[in-house]
């Protein structure tokens, strides 16, 4: 599918913020359809003087309803040959930054709906903030999913094919049920959605069209029959979710759950205790547990590799070890004391960073790496920078990073390791800072190089990324693991190598014998806590990195 988008603004009485937000849309080389919804005298004035030859303009004498002129928009669009179409709002409180990266992701995924994610300020109205989870709620209901995060942002960009179908299928909410209805509807119909967070303000002198009274009862009824209308729909709701295909790479699965349930969880945890958190835990991980029968088999053949009998009740409890780690991140960005932390090794870390020359930790998805932002607060003055791949737990890491700024633990997101970023960390350890870097999956780009060591038994791909970057940082080299016991974490930290060198010749097979050195120290730790492995597909897969889209961020 060729990817030629447009943007269509639904405008009614808002003209203050209208030529900013053209503008910046025309520098997105964006043409823009102005969808007038019966506007005010001063307002149509406004929209004429920003009439030209990529900025066309629907009109109407009385007000029809957002949804209306919103779908009046999207078919002009498809007459005019355009293949996707970008709504935003005209009152200017969708952050006209975030469009290039709305449309990047949009292009990477051309048959999904893309919305935004809304990250509030202080100007937002508190019944509003609040008012959004229940909608929130009724939309997983009728949805059967929480991939839906957020079913009311009205910053999209839309696939006009399968939209203009629906359009002929069905009516479509005309008014503010507009934007819940046909999210709602391309997902029964088939079309996934993908969310990406994006600031959203409230402007003081911002003009609201929301009726109190008339729009909540139009919600209501939409609500009614969005959950009647799930119900003849749920078996083939149910047998899609449970029948998606499976990717050959750990990037393309994708996470589970909302950024509102983190958030949920985190405030039940934060405010009612642990014991009140845990009792909402265990049946969502159960949750989970039934409705991911792909996770559920690379669990279990993850703990017959590890000696652990795979019985469903071993596997319910690997999954609710992940949940307790995902509970104790949340818990400890926001009280550190709650979460203890011990580091019986600190004395080895500090001696080797004292000099003034950074090291290199390679760790794994085992334990809980997040709390390596413990060095900062167990080591003073030691600076903390972790490599994250951009596709990996972007829910998560969005909510963690809104939580506090209090420690000096710095994510770095990448999709691979190329000569910029070796030259930024090379400037960091020459500075004593610590780098971390996962060695347990194999990288997103497509081509990277992988090699096959055993791991448990079987050969399993594993990335050399990792040594080539200790080639270039010229530091020492530490296996980093956090592990969970009955009185808190431990971290694990043992000598790895004091300089790795790869040779120009074979530096290939230099590097996939660190590979398997690493892999065969994995294996130990994994067998010694089988439990808090936290890859949830088929490790020892032969699948290579597939395309990955570009970073939404």
């Amino acid at each position: 599918m060729s990817f030629k988008p447009c943007a269509v603004i639904p405008v009614y009485n808002h003209h203050t913020a209208l030529p900013r937000i053209v503008a910046a849309l025309r520098e997105n080389r964006l043409p823009v359809i102005l969808a007038d919804d019966g506007s005010d005298a001063e307002t149509k004035r406004a929209l004429a003087g920003l009439a030209g030859p990529d900025v066309e303009l629907l009109t109407h004498t009385e007000n029809r309803g957002k949804g209306t002129v919103m779908l009046e928009g999207f078919r002009r669009a498809g007459e005019r040959g355009f293949s996707h179409a970008l709504q935003i709002d005209a009152d200017g409180q969708h952050e006209l930054g975030d469009v290039p990266a709305l449309l990047a992701l949009s292009e990477q995924n051309p048959d999904r709906l893309v919305s935004g994610v809304p990250r509030y300020d202080a100007s937002v109205p508190a019944v509003r903030f609040y008012g959004r989870y229940l909608t929130h709620g009724l939309v997983w209901l009728e949805s059967l999913s929480f991939r839906l995060e957020d079913s009311m942002c009205g910053f999209r960009v839309y696939p006009l094919a399968p939209t203009l179908a629906l359009m002929d299928r069905v009516r479509i909410g005309p008014r503010m049920d507009f934007d819940t209805d046909i999210m709602v509807r391309l997902c029964w119909a088939g079309t996934e959605s993908l969310f990406l967070p994006t600031r959203v303000r409230y402007p003081e002198d911002g003009l609201s069209h929301f009726r109190m009274f008339k729009d909540n009862g139009r919600m209501a009824w939409l609500h009614l029959r969005l959950g009647f209308g799930m119900l003849p729909r749920a078996p083939g709701l149910i047998w899609r979710r449970l029948h998606r295909g499976k990717p050959r790479h750990w990037a393309e699965i994708g996470e589970r759950g909302s950024l509102t349930g983190l958030r949920f969880i985190g405030f039940l945890d934060r405010f009612l205790g642990r014991g009140v958190s845990l009792a909402v835990l265990y049946p969502v991980t159960l949750y989970f547990f039934l409705t991911h029968p792909r996770a559920r088999r690379a669990s279990g053949q993850f703990l017959a590799a590890a000696g652990v009998a795979p019985t469903l009740a071993n596997r319910y409890r690997h999954f609710m070890q992940f949940s307790l780690s995902i509970l104790d991140k949340v818990a400890a960005w926001y009280d550190p004391k709650r979460v203890h932390v011990d580091m019986p090794e600190r004395e080895t870390l500090w001696k080797a960073v004292a000099g003034g020359r950074g090291a290199l930790l390679v760790s794994a998805h085992l334990g809980n790496l997040e709390l390596a932002r413990a060095l900062s607060t167990l080591i003073p003055g030691i600076k903390v920078n972790a490599l994250v791949y951009t596709h990996n737990a972007r829910r998560l890491n969005a909510m963690l990073e809104r939580t506090s700024e209090r420690y000096a633990l710095r994510l770095i997101y990448v999709e691979e390791i190329g000569a910029e970023t070796a030259l930024m960390l090379r400037e960091k350890i020459a500075a004593g800072e610590v780098v971390v870097i996962v060695g347990d999956r194999t990288p997103v780009a497509a081509g990277s190089p992988v090699v096959k060591a055993g791991f448990l038994g079987k050969p399993a791909p594993f990335a050399i990324g990792p040594y080539v970057l200790a080639h270039v940082l010229e530091c020492p080299v530490y296996l980093f693991f956090c592990t969970r016991g009955a009185t808190g974490y431990t971290l694990h930290l043992e000598p790895f190598a004091e300089r790795i060198e790869l040779p120009r010749r074979g530096r290939t097979e230099a590097a996939a014998a660190w590979a398997e050195r690493y892999a065969a120290r994995l294996g130990d730790y994994a067998t010694r806590f089988p439990l808090q492995w936290y890859n949830f597909y088929d490790f020892w897969a032969d699948g290579a990195p597939q395309a990955a889209p570009a970073d939404p961020r």
